[in-house]
């Protein structure tokens, strides 16, 4: 047998073999959603410990967002607690499964430290793929009804501390009133979460607590609501909350415009709220079968019912929006961003 002979059999052999080939690589390539998901189990990866609004929101709104999930998943909750939500992020961008079994919530001020060049955040959250925010609203400050303080300028007179979970907005409100303003928040930082925090003002270990959603008061405090054992010095927001009329903006109390500017820039994550995402690389069939597994979920009574049985407000965000919202921050005037990293004192930071 000659070898042009022999070479084309050989020919012919592969290419007669090329169709099973192909056929058993189509079925992972054209799986889909409802496939996929049949059988799995998603991993929900809150960045802060149980009991707070993050955690509260998170899993109240996976516990019935699987329900419309193609293939209709179960879902298994972790805290994963540490630098005010970084650690989870790190794990979620750079380690965690980037097939759409794994979503995870974290700090709303996320992007904006990412703008400030925080090191210790090894990621780009525009890159985060967002599935939906169920609460839109504003965050607040509040001291604690022992301490006498009822109004943010009896700051400016006395030394008063003030409990935060990590370098993010917890503590940055506290840190630009007090180079904008005059006040005096001693500014203890290291809390795992916003729970942590409250039993902190409980046991008067602190006497504010630096950032909270009005949301989440009404929804996990909403006895001390009731019983005035807190007093909401500002609300941080875009414009004021309707139950919120006579409490100030945080953005509104500078006089200088430059300040005015910053302050909005800090007060833009409140839009970002409980941002629900996924890693980075998930396909996107599956981002968008997760986006509109979200937003069947908002429209759920089920869903609807619990949330106002526990006293959940909802107003939620879809994940076109967050990634806009994300997208806008990221890209922020240089300007702006220089002028609220010079206020937090980030642009000393090494």
């Amino acid at each position: 047998m000659t070898k042009k002979v022999q070479h084309g059999r050989r020919a012919a052999a592969v290419v007669s073999l090329l169709p099973a080939l192909m056929l058993g690589a189509m079925p992972a390539a054209a799986q889909s959603p409802a496939e996929f998901y049949k059988g799995k189990t998603i991993e929900l990866i809150i960045g802060y410990s149980a009991g707070g609004g993050y955690d509260v929101y998170s899993r109240l709104v996976l516990r019935h967002m699987v329900n419309h999930i193609p293939g209709k998943p179960g879902f298994v909750a972790k805290n994963m607690t540490g630098g005010g939500s970084r650690v989870a992020a790190n794990y979620i961008y750079n380690v965690a499964a980037k097939d759409g079994t794994v979503i995870s919530i974290v700090d709303q001020s996320l992007a904006l430290t990412q703008v400030f060049g925080d090191k210790t955040i090894k990621l780009d959250t525009a890159k985060f793929h967002f599935i939906g925010n169920p609460i839109s609203d504003n965050n607040t400050m509040s001291s604690w009804h022992t301490t006498g303080v009822t109004r943010w300028e009896q700051a400016r007179d006395k030394e008063i501390s003030l409990g935060a979970t990590g370098p993010n907005t917890s503590a940055w409100y506290g840190m630009a009133m007090n180079a904008m303003l005059g006040t005096k928040f001693k500014i203890i930082t290291g809390y795992p979460g916003g729970n942590d925090i409250n039993l902190a003002l409980e046991k008067g270990e602190v006497d504010v607590r630096g950032s909270n959603a009005w949301s989440s008061w009404k929804g996990t405090r909403p006895h001390w609501l009731a019983e005035k054992k807190l007093n909401i010095l500002v609300q941080i927001g875009l414009a004021k909350d309707p139950d919120l009329p006579h409490v100030p903006l945080l953005m509104d109390l500078p006089a200088d415009p430059d300040d005015k500017s910053a302050l909005r820039l800090l007060s833009a994550p409140t839009a970002i709220g409980r941002p629900l995402f996924t890693p980075p690389g998930v396909p996107a069939d599956r981002v968008n079968a997760l986006r509109d597994a979200f937003d069947a979920t908002m429209k759920d009574p089920a869903f609807i019912a619990e949330a106002h049985k526990s006293k959940l407000d909802l107003q939620p965000v879809s994940g076109e929006a967050l990634q806009k919202i994300v997208a806008d921050i990221v890209g922020t005037s240089p300007k702006v961003v220089d002028r609220l990293k010079s206020v937090l004192g980030l642009d000393k930071a090494k």
